[in-house]
């Protein structure tokens, strides 16, 4: 039997957050500056635009993280093409003149979580380097051009021109954070993404912490003190460590184990974080400081076993998320983030990979924060293409920068428990893929040794499989072919297996064609188109729907579950995205992939998982009770924590329902009559839930509800305001697709609406937009004043209603 065993602790946070759970926050030398604020942008090219003599106040003004492309109109003539989603890309420059209080002294230097794509960067007219990635984080050394108590002028020069350069919606522009770090000029300092914490053992009673512990030096000899505290999560100082150590080397790392007592081990159940503080002195004199947040977990993969986290086994039911962020586009947002993970919390899910690129830093705080393990994956291709303009073109002389880069970034945040790096690459079938997987392996090694490798690969014959014949992989990461889960302990002897992509299945939510259970493969092959597709572009909620390469839900979670030897699968996807909207040519322009719609509303089969993955009771009954008197239709029921299932009609019970082997659903087959459908689900003869669905007449008001009434005056902040079309009755009118129109008073701004239907082209950024099956979304972001934001939403021929939401 194999085991692999891995300990690692964990996160690194911005360091003005971190230190705010610290009791010592005063006098840090080292400072880290939002530099969001305050650019200037331009789309379109002028060669002159990096000169800091030039004009740039007729151009736009703005706050980053920014994503022009989402801003644009759907077009089927736009470069990127559909699978891009239609939307624009080009070239844009961006400009932001500054001034900081400095000393002559002062290291000054500039990081960039993200630039999509192939961005220059000056500073007073010289150019700082260049970085084609459009996921990694970067930084440049400003301070040899920086003109200290005089302004400066920084631009950036963002060239997403190339098209098409990815098989999904990438965004365009600065479309993540951007920072200042400030330190003395020292003679040693604590290197960027310098702290690697694992745990080195961890039981009830104690757990070891090993700290390395990266100094840059201008030159060796120098004697220096490296202090380490670790803070619980109510800032008390709990283990604490200090070392004097000589400087030698420009780069040397120092070792330091701590102890502690009683700790609390980290767990998607329980996110359980501390804070390492490294102090870097020299003579009594703090030079350096920096704040890590570490979260104490063990785990390891058995091929026999599966998956085990602190000593027990957990099966990692996890999705597949792209980086966009639905009517925002890529621009990242928290608020954003987190309403994401926060409805897939809700479904039961417990891990996240990274599609198929390194995420921004502060999705790792949140899954750190709130209980997610992540598969952070490195690269959608090698040296081989996907797409013309691709990072294939890039790869040889960047992908070992770029990846080391990213592993040292992220390291430290306990929710990455495995890193991956590729997705379904043609080396696969390249006998360069042997040498390419043990390079990039390697590389991940030297600057993580502590998580395990994989690749998410689509051979699952070993012999033609040249990423897994490198023999250097630890974990056999397959996607699809959930045929032979069955056989994965016959096909990788001896290697823990992982279903690092499945299902590809296809669904659009509120739509509902019969017979349910008939199973249907849109598109059959490469070769052929999808058949029997809908006029309406729309493909059936009931999860009998998938692309030809994968299956529906149930298929694949049912093989999934009864096997030990899956560690795990990651659905294709949590959310639907931007682009790649198959089985439709245009106008479709969205994925219909998602177990939630890019509004945000979940699907059917959002319940199915959330009986499956989560620990409370679910009764969930669709479809909706609106249909042609006399038409036969499927009722299906997903339900857990219960033995059956009874179903009424206006009163009159149609039976009940018990789900036989291996079922996940049960369901009946009625002629439609208006009224109530109604389900109970009963255990032991005892109701445990109820639900209704109501025959709705015509469109009579509109219902606002916003998952968020408070906010903070940050200029980022979003609430989420639901607007359902509802008959007179209060009950849900599942087919409206009344026109709707917003307005804005106070503090707020509109953020984007969005209605989840997968063709439709209309403007995120406008003020109308249609509902789709009875919803729709309107995103409000407030300003940077503080006060009352309210939301007026009018429909045609329906009463206007508004919301009130308070901006602190």
């Amino acid at each position: 039997m194999r085991r692999l065993l891995y300990a690692a602790g964990i996160g690194l946070l911005l360091s003005n957050a971190a230190a705010a759970q610290t009791p010592e926050t005063a006098n840090n030398p080292h400072r880290r500056i939002n530099f969001d604020a305050g650019w200037k942008f331009h789309l379109g090219n002028d060669s002159t635009a990096a000169n800091p003599a030039f004009n740039d106040r007729p151009w736009r003004s703005l706050d980053l993280p920014h994503d022009w492309s989402i801003e644009g109109d759907f077009n089927s003539n736009n470069s990127t093409g559909q699978q891009e989603g239609g939307l624009p890309a080009g070239i844009g420059w961006y400009r932001k003149t500054f001034k900081l209080p400095t000393t002559a002294k002062d290291k000054v230097y500039i990081d960039f979580d993200g630039v999509y794509r192939n961005s220059t960067v000056f500073l007073n007219g010289h150019p700082l380097g260049k970085r084609p990635n459009g996921y990694i984080s970067f930084r440049y050394d400003l301070t040899p051009w920086l003109k200290k108590g005089a302004d400066n002028v920084l631009a950036v020069k963002v060239d997403n021109a190339a098209q098409p350069n990815s098989r999904w919606y990438t965004g365009s522009g600065i479309y993540r954070h951007v920072w200042l770090e400030i330190q003395p000029a020292a003679s040693v300092s604590i290197d960027q993404w310098g702290i690697l914490a694992s745990t080195a053992s961890l039981t009830e009673e104690q757990a070891r912490l090993h700290v390395a512990t990266t100094l840059r030096a201008i030159q060796g000899g120098q004697a220096v003190t490296i202090q380490q505290r670790v803070y619980d999560a109510e800032g008390r100082q709990i283990a604490t460590g200090t070392l004097p150590y000589t400087v030698n080397d420009t780069l040397s790392t120092v070792q330091q184990d701590l102890v502690l007592t009683g700790p609390k081990a980290w767990s998607p159940d329980h996110p359980y974080l501390y804070v390492l503080e490294t102090r870097l002195l020299i003579n009594t004199k703090l030079i350096d400081r920096q704040s890590t947040r570490i979260g104490l977990r063990e785990f390891y993969f058995d091929n026999r076993q599966g998956f085990l986290l602190n000593s027990r086994h957990l099966k990692i039911k996890g999705v597949c998320l792209h980086h966009d962020l639905g009517a925002l586009g890529a621009a990242v947002n928290t608020a954003a983030i987190r309403r994401q993970l926060l409805i897939l919390k809700e479904m039961g899910c417990n891990a996240i990979r990274t599609s198929h690129n390194p995420p921004a830093p502060e999705f790792l705080d949140l899954c750190d924060e709130m209980g997610f393990l992540v598969m952070d994956e490195a690269f959608d291709m090698w040296q081989k293409k996907k797409n013309k303009y691709d990072y294939s073109l890039d790869f040889p002389q960047w992908h070992r920068r770029d990846l080391a880069d990213q592993v040292l970034r992220d390291r430290n945040h306990p929710s990455v428990f495995i890193w991956s790096i590729g997705n379904e690459i043609r080396e696969q079938f390249d006998k360069t893929g042997i040498a390419l997987t043990k390079e990039l392996t390697s590389i991940v090694r030297a600057n993580d040794p502590t998580r395990p490798v994989t690749s998410a690969m689509t051979e699952p014959d070993t012999l033609e499989n040249y990423i897994w014949q490198a023999g250097v992989l630890d974990v056999m990461g397959l996607n699809y072919h959930q045929q032979i889960y069955d056989e994965v302990l016959q096909k990788f002897p001896g290697h823990p297996f992982l279903a690092t992509e499945t299902t590809s299945a296809e669904e659009t939510r509120g739509h509902y064609d019969m017979p349910s259970d008939s199973i249907r493969r849109w598109p059959t092959s490469a070769r052929i188109p999808a058949v029997g597709v809908n006029r309406d572009y729309t493909v059936s909620a009931y999860d009998n729907v998938s692309a030809y390469w994968g299956s529906t839900h149930e298929e694949t979670w049912r093989l999934a579950k009864r096997n030990p030897a899956v560690a795990g699968l990651f659905v294709w996807t949590g959310f639907d995205y931007l682009g790649e909207p198959t089985p439709y040519r245009w106008p479709a322009r969205s994925s219909y992939f998602g177990i939630v719609d890019l509004a945000g509303f979940p699907k059917d089969s959002y319940y199915l998982y959330q009986s499956e993955w989560a620990s409370k009771p679910v009764l969930h009954l669709f479809p909706h009770w609106n249909w042609r008197p006399g038409q036969t239709v499927d009722v299906w029921a997903y339900y857990s924590q219960a033995s059956e299932v009874e179903l009424f009609l206006n009163g009159k019970s149609l039976g009940v329902k018990r789900k036989e082997g291996d079922d996940l659903h049960v369901q009946w087959r009625i002629p439609f009559e208006p009224g109530v459908l109604k389900a109970v689900s009963r255990l032991h003869g005892k109701t445990v839930l109820e639900e209704e669905v109501h025959t709705a007449g015509a469109p009579a008001r509109l219902q606002l509800v916003a998952d968020r009434t408070t906010l903070h005056a940050d200029g980022a902040d979003l609430a989420y305001i639901t607007i359902h079309i509802l008959d007179a009755n209060g009950h849900l009118v599942p087919n409206a697709d009344t026109q709707l129109s917003v307005d804005i008073t106070g503090e707020g701004t509109l953020a984007g609406m969005d209605n989840g239907y997968q063709a439709d082209l209309e403007s995120f950024r406008g003020t109308r937009h249609k509902a789709f099956n009875g919803l729709c979304l309107a995103i409000v972001r407030a300003k940077k004043n503080a006060g009352r934001i309210t939301l007026r939403v009018s429909g045609t021929g329906l009463p206007p209603a508004t919301i009130e939401i308070t901006s602190l």
